[in-house]
């Protein structure tokens, strides 16, 4: 290949053994640096979550959402419902494909682990907004991933603005 061992531009066309040791260290240093961050709740991973019972996800949790679930929020019909459904979609889908949409207006439902995966639509007033359960969601309440509101965009000539006021120049 014309390239000595010893210089700095060697890949992996030559055939001198310390460059194919070289490119196999490289591949396990990536390899390394790919690894994910595994996920934990509290210390708790995310299988061993998966495993918990009532009682004990309500030790990990607020204290508001502790409150809701001792006042029996999982015994609650609109809640059993929302599991059911949920439930279903995960099982009807493939092992690769996302879920169906399970629409609903629960938005002070407290997120749990078994939802970990689905896909909620949050009605929010008027349409229902799309929602991605992911392990970091646990504990929230549905209602804080779809804004009620639209956010207000200052300095935008609006309703009742003057007629100078409606210029805006281009840029």
């Amino acid at each position: 290949c014309g390239r000595s061992a010893s210089s700095p531009t060697r890949g992996s066309c030559c055939s001198h053994p310390t460059a194919m040791a070289d490119d196999e260290e490289r591949a396990a240093e990536l390899k390394k640096k790919r690894s994910f961050r595994k996920f934990s709740f509290r210390g708790i991973d995310l299988d061993q979550m998966l495993d918990l019972s009532t009682e004990q996800l309500m030790d990990i949790l607020h204290a508001r959402a502790r409150r809701r679930f001792s006042r029996g929020l999982l015994l609650k019909r609109p809640v059993k419902q929302l599991k059911k459904k949920l439930l279903k979609a995960k099982k009807d889908c493939g092992p690769h494909d996302k879920p169906d949409v399970v629409k609903t207006h629960l938005r002070d439902m407290i997120i749990i682990p078994e939802m970990i995966g689905s896909i909620v639509g949050v009605h929010q007033g008027k349409v229902f907004t799309t929602v991605e359960i992911k392990a970091d969601m646990v504990g929230m309440y549905l209602g804080q991933f779809s804004i009620t509101y639209k956010p207000v965009r200052h300095g935008r000539p609006g309703i009742g603005a003057t007629s100078s006021s409606k210029f805006v120049p281009l840029k």
